[in-house]
């Protein structure tokens, strides 16, 4: 008899529910999107869309309706009435018993979750505290997989140093991103964060971010740095997706500058919003 056990309950393996055997349970097979409303509104629902569908394309699960993905997001929303809320949706390749290569016939399965998101006021008044850790992430963090036990581990080591984000650091020594930030510094009127490739997620919130630079003069440039700039830095600060905009003022148990949010990072914070708070 093949059979399956779940907590202590055993049980006849065909009666075993599909999501015990989903693939993105056994190997992270599966990719997932994180996006956030304002006052009743969806923020960069087509930028999350278009970087899920090249998330889909890049491990070849094949045959997702975008336009249903679409549908259920804005359903899943409505129904919800959260006006500022999370979205969290994934879609892994499947379910089945567990095996390396899926069945042909295998359908991907999705799942989507919304819930209440409160603006972190604090930590965007004051700034906020980080520390390194290294980079042991897979070599494809362009693609947003599920595939999250570095970030988990290195966010975990964060926490026991009473750390709000983990600054992931490569073998070279150079800042990549946060476990689930992007990272930037400002030297004098120049911003800098990594270039995007093969060990940088597409961040939609650094996108706009760059955009909000731009929109008040500062000089962007696409470099990594060392652990040891990013402490002589005038002003750091995180960008993701359920917070926007988070000024750091301390790195590493140093404090940065005066240890107060600095005054491109409040321009910036305040940029940001006229894309989060259109009227129109």
């Amino acid at each position: 008899m093949q059979l399956a056990m779940v907590d202590d309950r055993i049980q006849a393996l065909e009666d075993l529910h599909k999501a015990y055997q989903d693939r993105g349970l056994f190997f992270g097979d599966g990719v997932y999107e994180v996006l956030r409303s304002y006052q009743g509104r969806i923020f960069a629902l087509d930028e999350h869309l278009q970087r899920f569908e090249k998330s889909l394309a890049a491990i070849d699960i094949n045959g997702v309706d975008l336009d249903m993905v679409r549908r259920r997001i804005e359903r899943a929303f409505e129904a919800a009435e959260i006006a500022n809320a999370k979205i969290y949706f994934h879609i892994t390749r499947g379910a089945a018993p567990r095996s390396h290569l899926e069945q042909p016939d295998m359908e991907p399965t999705f799942l989507l979750t919304v819930t209440k998101l409160e603006d972190d006021t604090h930590a965007k008044t004051n700034g906020i505290a980080v520390s390194t850790h290294p980079d042991w992430r897979w070599k494809k963090c362009d693609i947003k997989s599920l595939n999250l036990l570095p970030n988990v581990l290195a966010r975990r080591n964060a926490a026991k140093k009473d750390c709000y984000e983990a600054i992931l650091v490569d073998e070279a020594g150079l800042i990549t991103e946060g476990a689930g930030s992007a990272f930037f510094a400002i030297f004098g009127r120049s911003l800098h964060t990594a270039p995007l490739a093969a060990n940088i997620l597409p961040s939609i919130t650094r996108a706009f971010v760059i955009q909000a630079a731009r929109n008040i003069s500062l000089q962007l440039r696409e470099q990594s740095i060392l652990p040891t700039q990013a402490k002589l830095a005038d002003e750091l600060f995180i960008a993701v997706t359920t917070q926007d905009i988070i000024p750091v003022v301390k790195f590493d148990e140093q404090t940065i500058a005066n240890g107060a949010p600095g005054p491109f990072t409040q321009q910036l914070i305040s940029e940001f919003r006229k894309f989060t708070h259109k009227t129109s």
